[in-house]
């Protein structure tokens, strides 16, 4: 199996690089191709000032491994990028002839996407085929997650994270720092939660029974690990240098353990908590009957404002059982004091609160779309995740939404149709790059309300990703899907799509800087019985068969 998928991979190679044919993904507004190429050679220099500077210093580092030559910064270059009021704000045009590269774009982040286009026609030889792109974005959010609460990703992890986003042209990293099972952020004025909430005992191997715990096997080894206030400030500027917005996620009021182990008092039991070593829906969650709660909310959000500039914070809101809250005598206070009906409304009074202190603090609300139990306000972000219908719901009652229903957009749901053979222990469902591509995040909707969509996203949860190579492996290459569909939504074709992903993506990812395409052929050693070894996904085998994930070939 190995040697077959090895040999596909190289056969696309090939075909790549006799027959050049121009290939971006996503799919740009406007394509003109021309007669004859540019090459970059030895004297070939870029011309860049002030802002755009950076950017062509990013593109020149990500070209160097793929071409085998630096590519200076000058004065006067071949290659010319230039800003020009005429255009929105991430819209560029890329011009190639024989003789020169001209981009101009709306803003250095336009200058920025026009490079990643111009960075997936350069072949390993330095040839450029001769055309004209022109090119915008049609969703603003246009967003990927990783969930580092399951499982903690180093710094240069997330950092490689972000530059798979930014290849992708998307603008939003949404990380997920908070869960049951860890703590990751470190918040000065509540120490514990890096000192105890940030450390798992141990962890469940492979699925959580939760129906007969003598079932389950731990591995008996500390779990942990947590972010500075310096780190994040690092992978906050990694992140906008390539014009990503980091938008944190704290997940209130439930999947909050690794909080509660750390300051049990803010639970309604007020004890007998720990970081949780299997997955899960914990039935503890935060005491919404305790102005301590709110107190607590409030100074590890005044932390987190200080180190992510965005423009909107996520407070995730999602999977609160309410029988802590039904038996809390607090809560029950809260209920009554509040003239409230019942427990989701005091979960929109926990959301409401939050909000109210995010706006004082010029911030913008987000929440999954559990939030809507109970009454949300208007100017609330909701991030439909149970199925796309609740986002277009929340639409027409005229709240933004941010579409990541998980039938399409859940990358650590299966790539094959038979998971058990071809991949490690996780989630059950699949989820083809054909499923992901059929995404219509206006589905239903009237053009009215087209306008309450934000944009669409990515998300990868960690229960069952315990390495790094594991997260590239289920982000691609169907990021390469979300990203098509959050800035070509007007032009979708996926036969289209699909016949540049098999020309574009072998080479693209496999690049010498990002060496992904060695990572995603690469098998690794998973929790079953025999702990065979297995390739996951087999990449090539969803390359050969159009992404649908079908085994059998």
């Amino acid at each position: 199996m190995r040697k077959s998928i090895l040999l596909i991979f190289a056969t696309l190679l090939a075909a790549a690089g006799s027959a050049r044919s121009i290939d971006i993904i996503p799919r740009p507004a406007e394509i003109t191709e021309a007669r004859g190429e540019f090459r970059i050679t030895a004297q070939t220099a870029i011309a860049a000032e002030g802002e755009l500077r950076r950017p062509a210093e990013i593109f020149a580092t990500d070209i160097e491994p793929v071409i085998g030559r630096e590519i200076p910064m000058a004065a006067k270059g071949e290659i010319r990028l230039r800003t020009s009021p005429s255009l929105a704000a991430e819209e560029y045009t890329l011009a190639v002839t024989p003789r020169t590269v001209e981009i101009l774009g709306g803003s250095p982040q336009a200058v920025f996407y026009a490079l990643q286009t111009l960075r997936q026609l350069v072949a390993t030889d330095g040839t450029v085929p001769a055309v004209v792109v022109r090119d915008k974005p049609c969703f603003a959010h246009r967003g990927g997650m990783l969930d580092s609460g399951r499982h903690f990703w180093t710094v240069d992890e997330v950092k490689r994270f972000i530059d798979i986003l930014a290849m992708h042209k998307l603008n939003v990293f949404h990380w997920h720092l908070s869960e049951d099972q860890g703590w990751r952020i470190e918040i000065k004025h509540y120490p514990l939660l890096t000192e105890i909430g940030s450390v798992r005992r141990e962890t469940v191997i492979g699925r959580y029974d939760k129906t007969d715990e003598s079932r389950n096997r731990y591995d008996g080894k500390p779990y942990g690990g947590f972010y500075t206030q310096d780190d994040v400030r690092a992978i906050v500027a990694y992140a906008a240098e390539r014009y990503i917005e980091v938008i944190p996620e704290i997940d209130m009021p439930g999947h909050m353990l690794g909080a509660l182990a750390s300051y049990p008092q803010l639970g309604c039991r007020g004890k007998g908590y720990e970081v949780w070593t299997h997955w899960g829906i914990s039935k503890d969650v935060l005491c919404a009957g305790k102005e301590e709660t709110f107190e607590f909310v409030e100074n590890v959000l005044a932390e987190v404002l200080d180190l992510f500039p965005s423009k909107f914070i996520h407070v995730g809101g999602d999977e609160c059982p309410k029988e802590r809250w039904k038996e809390c005598p607090a809560c029950q206070r809260r209920i009554r004091e509040e003239g409230l009906a019942n427990e989701n409304e005091l979960q929109s009074y926990f959301m409401h609160r939050v909000e109210k202190w995010l706006h004082e603090h010029g911030r913008e609300l987000i929440g999954w779309d559990e939030i809507m139990q109970g009454g949300i306000s208007k100017s609330a972000v909701i991030m439909a995740w149970t199925d796309q219908f609740r986002g277009t719901d929340a639409a027409r009652k005229g709240n933004r939404v941010i579409m990541t229903p998980k039938w399409n957009c859940y990358l650590d749901y299966s790539q094959t149709s038979d998971p058990e053979k071809y991949e490690p222990i996780g989630p059950t469902r699949y989820l083809s790059m054909r499923q992901v591509y059929r995404l219509d995040p206006y589905d239903r909707l009237k053009p009215a309300e087209y306008r309450n969509i934000l944009g669409i996203q990515g998300n990868v949860w960690t229960e069952y990703i315990a390495d790094f190579g594991h997260v590239q492996r289920m982000t691609l290459p169907r990021m390469a899907a979300i990203a098509e569909i959050a800035w070509a939504y007007d032009r979708k074709d996926y036969d289209d799509f699909e016949k540049r992903a098999k020309r574009l993506l072998p080479e693209l990812y496999g690049n010498a800087k990002l060496k992904l395409l060695g990572i995603l052929l690469r098998g690794h050693r998973v929790n079953k019985a025999a702990e065979k070894r297995v390739a996951s996904p087999p990449c090539g085998l969803l390359f050969r068969n159009g992404f649908s994930g079908n085994p059998d070939f």
